[in-house]
């Protein structure tokens, strides 16, 4: 976007997507998905969420997976960063996607507002709702899963001051 600055002059405006994160978790053959009412109706997703100020991308994963699902994750490789833009809109979502181990489940937590039920669901029947998706992100990173798509969690690095 190109917008004109006080002096007159054209200058770039920076853009900026939204950053999230999203867990992978697989056991026994399913894997954790969540139900969302959203604007866009009822939507299928991995555990996923934005990143918050001060968070590095492991914190935040943790974080939304519990929130989301109830489930505590250990994270244990990156599988992709995906750049995929909000069908109808000018947002753009950053996705940094994860696999990892589930560690215990909190039956009794509540989940985040607008979570309607964490689900194990097997890759096929993944597939099979990708209508429902909530954005392409979501089979993309399965599939990166499924073919051994791995990057060493070495590879992120929080610098501070």
């Amino acid at each position: 976007m190109i917008v004109n600055n006080k002096k007159g002059g054209a200058r770039n405006m920076q853009w900026k997507p939204n950053t999230t994160v999203a867990a992978i978790i697989e056991q026994e053959g399913r894997f954790l998905m969540v139900r969302e009412d959203t604007s866009d109706g009822i939507r299928l997703n991995q555990p996923a969420g934005h990143l918050e100020r001060g968070e590095t991308l492991l914190d935040a994963v943790r974080r939304e997976v519990l929130e989301e699902t109830a489930w505590h994750f250990v994270p244990q490789a990156l599988v992709g960063v995906y750049l995929a833009d909000r069908a109808g809109s000018n947002i753009t979502y950053l996705r940094f996607a994860f696999c990892g181990s589930p560690l215990a489940e909190e039956p009794d937590r509540a989940l985040d507002d607008g979570i309607l039920a964490a689900v194990w669901m097997t890759a096929e029947e993944i597939r099979a709702s990708a209508a429902l998706h909530r954005s392409p992100a979501v089979l993309a990173s399965l599939e990166d899963y499924l073919a051994g798509q791995r990057l060493p969690l070495t590879a992120l690095r929080r610098l501070t001051p």
